[in-house]
């Protein structure tokens, strides 16, 4: 009961908790003394820590991960839901922005940063080609792939080029390339060379270009980021050293996938080390939701160590299981 309290009003206030201060926050009454005297067992066993300038104590790592594991109870909004629930069943938005827009409500709700990591290029697979024209000179084609995410290349050309060729081209890599892995896609479209070359009798250019977009395509892993500079608002970050560092490794998806790398559907890491990310006062919590039959996506909150868990933890699992259900085709 005295570790709730303290870790309740603690992510509140960032202050550490005096034993006059938990007697006010307790719904059953007891001495100053006896509050004092639990709370140095609590600390014997490293559930609780001391501040230098303070008499008051502030939960440790070990006792966050009591906290999650024993006493938290989730907690949701029914407003949050309702809002939730009108971006993953709003037919205006393709599964790449509802993913977009899943990581910026979820850090907007949190103020928090938040991190969905969709697909890893080395599972992905081609799903649609796409050529939309501009003029005669210009054109755009959309790359799809099987999880929703998309690559747009502008294409440029001289006179020489109709957009009818573009377009048979672009027909010829949907009849034979659609479900290739886009790590093979640069191997797959060096086989077809020679059918391209009947499509066009300036297939050459075509070929580079579409070569260039795939190779693009597939380095790309699905990462989406959100409200990185909320952690200059929190105290724990108000060195800028730390801070700099933090802000560096937002922009590594490695660093991202290696913390999430696990089996089960929830994850949360207090005090999070990595051989690249080394932050005592970090937490992350990851939720894993299935894309498609072989590979995961992977929801994450990253904020400091005194972070809500119960209402981080609710808003994670629900958006988590809403993606789930949008990649089946299947509505919550």
């Amino acid at each position: 009961m005295v570790l709730k309290a303290i870790v309740d009003e603690f992510t509140k206030t960032a202050e550490p908790i005096g034993s006059k201060s938990l007697m006010l926050l307790l719904e059953e009454k007891y001495s100053s003394a006896t509050l004092r005297n639990e709370m140095a067992i609590l600390e014997e066993l490293e559930l609780l820590e001391k501040t230098h300038t303070s008499s008051g104590r502030m939960p440790s790592n070990k006792g966050y991960r009591y906290y999650v594991e024993n006493l938290m109870v989730r907690e949701l909004d029914e407003n949050i839901i309702t809002m939730l629930n009108e971006i993953f069943y709003s037919r205006q938005l393709s599964n790449e922005e509802i993913m977009q827009e899943s990581c910026r409500i979820l850090s907007e709700m949190t103020s928090l940063t938040s991190i969905i990591l969709g697909s890893d290029a080395k599972y992905a697979r081609l799903a649609h080609i796409q050529v939309i024209p501009i003029d005669s000179k210009n054109a755009i084609a959309v790359f799809v792939a099987d999880d929703g995410h998309t690559e747009h290349k502008k294409f440029v050309f001289d006179d020489t080029i109709a957009l009818d060729d573009i377009q048979n081209c672009c027909k010829v890599l949907n009849d034979h390339l659609k479900g290739t892995l886009l790590t093979e896609l640069k191997q797959k479209l060096e086989e077809l060379k020679p059918i391209l070359k009947h499509t066009s009798n300036r297939y050459e250019i075509l070929f580079q270009a579409m070569m260039s977009a795939f190779i693009k395509f597939h380095q790309n892993d699905t990462m989406y980021t959100s409200g990185q500079t909320k952690m200059l608002y929190q105290p724990e970050f108000d060195d800028a050293v730390k801070m700099r560092k933090f802000m560096e490794l937002m922009e590594n998806s490695n660093v991202w996938r290696e913390l999430s790398n696990y089996n089960e559907s929830l994850n949360v890491q207090i005090g999070t080390m990595s051989h690249q990310l080394d932050l005592k006062d970090i937490s992350v919590i990851s939720s894993s939701f299935a894309m498609n039959s072989e590979e995961k996506g992977k929801l994450m909150i990253v904020g400091p160590t005194r972070m809500p868990y119960n209402k981080v933890i609710s808003l994670l699992e629900y958006v988590a299981k809403q993606l789930e259900l949008l990649y089946s085709g299947g509505k919550g």
